[in-house]
């Protein structure tokens, strides 16, 4: 007797083959999309600390810009554990954040007078972890307008900050343009102004956090020149009255000696020739004692913004002390 094999019912193949057909296109999108979702796990596993929510809080991030930065787990740290995660590449070249091993360390500055430092420090390292994850075309498009946007805002200092960069990090300048720009330079272009959109809510929160702790620097660094300057110019003209005020003393006592050994040996012909040749006298001696008096308020004008200068030289060094992890640590007080 033959059996025959029993028809599978039309109905169950069609989900069956639906089924399939999603699954493989489940698995294609997740391969697509890996980095994505690692990323968004990673984001979802990690608990900031109030540090970090602040500074999130600050940069008014969309929810790519939080994403791309909290998966990496953003840990603001003292200089000690700092110095080990991120090692300063040349000496007296401080940095103030890092990415690295997919992690961002931002080095935790105390200094009341440079508030935001950690936020733009964060908004620029977050914009590595975003450069890490764009396909190589989207690159080679973002290439062209950061250079161009480079070429119209760099000034000396830029250019010698990207030189740093060349120098430690050779390859990576479109990488460190791609957080610069976004940070720190308040005018781009409208296409790289449309792709930072994707990130911030409001780009120019942290451009002016970055303008209002740079200024802090700036306005120091202006008032020491300016100091130094006018420091420079009031040294000249103090040596070169106090030149002239020498030869005048010593031609003035030259010819008092002469006055007083023509009088001593009756060598007036009358009283009126000694008494006009005593106010002479006299008069240069008014003239000379003015000289004097012109030069010692040069020397307290001079003293006194000597005295203004270091105070700023003090302020500079402060300053620069505070974003220094390695000058922090050395200056630590030591255990014994």
């Amino acid at each position: 007797m033959s059996t025959q094999r029993p028809n599978r019912h039309p109905v169950a193949t069609t989900v069956l083959s639906v089924i399939v057909i999603v699954l493989i296109a489940a698995i294609t999108l997740l391969a697509i999309n890996r980095q994505r979702v690692l990323d968004s796990i990673s984001a979802f596993n990690f608990t900031p600390t109030a540090a970090i929510e602040t500074i999130n809080q600050k940069l008014s991030l969309t929810k790519e810009g939080k994403l791309y930065f909290y998966t990496t787990h953003p840990e603001v740290a003292p200089a000690a554990s700092f110095n080990k995660d991120c090692p300063q590449q040349e000496p007296g070249s401080p940095i103030l954040g890092c990415y690295t091993s997919g992690r961002i360390y931002i080095f935790d500055v105390t200094d009341e007078r440079l508030d935001g430092i950690e936020e733009v420090t964060a908004a620029h390292e977050m914009l590595h972890a975003a450069w890490d994850r764009l396909d190589q075309s989207k690159k080679a498009e973002l290439s062209g307008l950061l250079n161009a946007q480079y070429k119209a805002s760099a000034d000396r200092a830029f250019k010698e900050r990207m030189a740093y960069y060349e120098r430690n990090e050779p390859g990576e300048l479109d990488n460190e343009l791609h957080s610069i720009l976004a940070t720190e330079v308040k005018d781009l272009s409208p296409a790289l102004e449309q792709y930072y959109a994707q990130y911030f809510t409001d780009r120019q929160i942290v451009v002016s956090l970055h303008e209002k702790y740079s200024s802090v620097f700036d306005e120091l660094s202006s008032r020491a020149e300016q100091l130094y300057s006018q420091l420079t110019a009031l040294s000249k003209s103090i040596d070169e009255q106090s030149s002239q005020y020498n030869q005048a003393s010593q031609s003035l006592t030259n010819d008092i000696n002469a006055f007083n050994a023509k009088a001593n040996n009756d060598g007036f012909s009358s009283m009126s020739q000694f008494n006009r040749e005593r106010a002479s006298l006299v008069t240069r001696s008014n003239q000379v004692d003015a000289m004097r008096a012109s030069i010692n308020q040069g020397i307290e004008q001079y003293n006194t913004l000597y005295n203004e200068y270091q105070q700023v030289a003090s302020q500079i060094e402060a300053l620069n002390g505070s974003i220094d992890s390695i000058k922090q640590l050395d200056e630590a007080p030591k255990v014994e």
